[in-house]
């Protein structure tokens, strides 16, 4: 997944978003305990503020798989809200003629 020239430097910005976006402090917390990284070292390289190492990256792993996970429960969890929203906007419509 990281290559030896990912080392030494912060993860990109792009990445630092994404995960940012679609995982919570539990979840850094949870990878934590299971790495024995540091939350805070954690914290630290997802918001950019720390460079990715071959030990860190383990964690950084774990997140990104997290993230995928989650986004995939947004997703889904978003597309039934539209579905039960759109009961409304059809009885809505229906009931202005």
């Amino acid at each position: 997944m990281f290559e030896e020239n990912d080392f030494g430097k912060p993860i990109s910005e792009q990445m630092s978003t994404i995960l940012r976006r679609n995982t919570d402090k539990d979840d850094l917390a949870n990878i934590a305990s299971k790495t024995d990284i540091s939350f805070s070292t954690i914290r630290d390289v997802l918001y950019r503020t720390n460079s990715l190492t071959k030990t860190n990256s383990r964690a950084i792993k774990l997140l990104i798989r997290t993230a995928f996970e989650n986004s995939f429960a947004k997703q889904l969890q978003a597309e039934g809200d539209k579905l039960y929203l759109d009961q409304f906007i059809q009885y809505e419509n229906f009931n202005r003629f």
